[in-house]
């Protein structure tokens, strides 16, 4: 289980820069959005609900908000850097499960004119991938978690 949590999945170059891509940019616009939540705390946290089932439930709105920035600007940040990638798209994946099946559950699937489960849902697909298959060669991983050399030269 550690090994999954903390390699850093494949070192082939041409996935490993796939992986680079999608890393930045997802953590990059995440990191964002989180950003964009921080400055306007007062008037998000006047409205936040936190989401009725457990162990969220147990949350005040406030921690639950708090939360949730945690979850877009830290781990957003920690996705481009590569570290820790496995758990902070873990966290990012519950996050925004959560954003779309809680928070935009009576909005619409596509974005058209306000909010949709769209955004969310998308992160939330890019999360997956990067659960599943690491930060790639190009990451803050990869430089900490070194394999050992194979037999056979590999």
């Amino acid at each position: 289980m550690k090994k999954f949590l903390f390699s850093a999945g494949t070192r082939e170059t041409a996935a490993s820069a796939g992986l680079l891509i999608l890393r930045l940019g997802m953590g990059t616009l995440i990191a964002i959005h989180g950003l964009g939540k921080v400055k306007g705390w007062g008037e998000t946290a006047k409205t936040w609900k936190s989401p009725d089932f457990i162990p969220v439930s147990w949350m005040s709105p406030p921690v639950s908000l708090g939360a949730l920035v945690f979850a877009e600007l830290v781990c957003g940040i920690l996705l481009v850097i590569g570290l820790l990638t496995r758990p902070a798209a873990a966290i990012l994946a519950f996050a925004m499960g959560v954003a779309a099946f809680y928070r935009h559950a009576n909005d619409p699937w596509m974005m058209g004119s306000g909010a949709a489960k769209e955004p969310a849902l998308l992160y939330l697909i890019f999360a997956l991938a990067l659960l599943a298959a690491g930060a790639g060669r190009f990451s803050a991983d990869a430089a900490i978690h070194k394999e050992k050399r194979r037999w056979g030269g590999r």
